[in-house]
């Protein structure tokens, strides 16, 4: 509801075989789950795409089934472009194939989902109507502080620090995909929206990713707070879709310092705290009034950035992606000149 990749379909999917199809990344950003916002940042997509299509090939590697197929050669000779390893890409991409699952109607009567609806209609083959949440770090300001105790995670405290906390151990939580506001599931609910996919090896796969991701963050000098996945089932496999492990999809760190859209988040809340209320006044409304849509109850729309906040944004992006992936994709000052210009915002 809030993506900013476009989706192509070349084949589409059936009960019986995985269709054919794209994401292409575009500059667009969302923050608050607003949807698009009114300004791009340059060389996002292509960034995004770069670096969720080298996770994609690194989980491969070991083993981790997914969705993805490669990257969309833009710059070889064919005319609707190759799909190729993006080892053998010469410039950043910014779309990549993949297969795609059913993702069957979701019908709702204002807060209640029909998720035996969905189930009905997705046979054996669909996209899992969850998003598995992965945290070694429990920051300050973190929801997990708002709706749980440290005792429910097996922590041998009393209650959350007033600093942040790193775990020894990650937190894996499960959180709806498909309605208007995210919301947080016990393990019971996560395990019936799930359907024929088995939650206790969503919770492995999670884990797994998150191991994965994590070392190769710490490879690159950058630590990896959170992130999350999202999971297609077909022929009785679980497969990990959507994208993995970009800086739209988690929250990494260099120097003390994040490296993901939390910047762009915080940021609009120092400069546009009116409508960062507004969200949380609709969202809130909402809820109490059993509606889905809380974007028709904001009173306040969010106001274009300046350029140089963007062009802060588009290095942030950029010098990340050749910091986590060991390669110089982009033209772009290094992660350490990044760093700076995100503290001075």
């Amino acid at each position: 509801m809030t993506s900013v990749k476009e989706f192509r379909v070349d084949r589409e999917p059936t009960a019986d075989e995985l269709g054919r199809g794209s994401f292409v990344f575009t500059d667009q950003y969302s923050v608050f789950d607003w949807g698009e916002m009114p300004d791009t940042i340059p060389a996002k997509g292509a960034s995004l795409c770069t670096m969720g299509a080298f996770n994609f090939e690194l989980l491969e590697g070991k083993g981790v089934p997914t969705h993805y197929r490669g990257v969309i050669d833009s710059a070889g000779e064919s005319t609707d472009g190759d799909v190729i390893a993006l080892t053998d890409a010469t410039e950043p991409p910014q779309e990549m194939a993949i297969d795609l699952t059913q993702v069957p109607d979701l019908p709702h009567e204002g807060r209640d989902y029909d998720y035996d609806h969905y189930h009905t209609q997705a046979d054996e083959n669909y996209l899992i109507p969850l998003e598995i949440v992965f945290r070694n770090r429990v920051p300050v300001g973190s929801s997990l502080r708002r709706r749980t105790e440290p005792a429910d995670h097996g922590l041998d405290i009393s209650e959350w620090p007033e600093e942040a906390i790193d775990l020894a151990e990650p937190i894996v939580e499960f959180s709806t995909k498909y309605e208007e506001s995210d919301r947080y599931l016990e393990h019971g609910e996560a395990d019936t929206i799930a359907g024929s996919a088995d939650i206790d090896d969503l919770e492995e796969i999670a884990r797994t990713v998150n191991r994965i991701v994590t070392e190769q963050a710490e490879s690159a000098g950058l630590g990896h707070a959170d992130g999350k996945i999202e999971c297609l089932y077909v022929d009785g496999e679980i497969r990990v879709a959507d994208v993995v492990g970009t800086f739209d999809e988690n929250r990494f760190s260099y120097e003390g310092v994040q490296l993901s859209k939390e910047v762009l988040r915080q940021y609009h809340k120092r400069i546009q705290p009116e409508w960062v209320e507004a969200v949380e006044a609709a969202k809130s409304e909402a809820k109490d009034r059993g509606v889905a849509d809380w974007r028709s109850l904001c009173e306040t729309q969010p106001e274009p950035l300046e350029s140089s906040v963007l062009e802060v944004a588009s290095d942030l992006y950029c010098a990340g992606t050749n910091a986590y992936t060991g390669d110089e994709w982009f033209d772009t000052p290094p992660l350490s000149a990044a760093i700076g210009a995100i503290k001075r915002l």
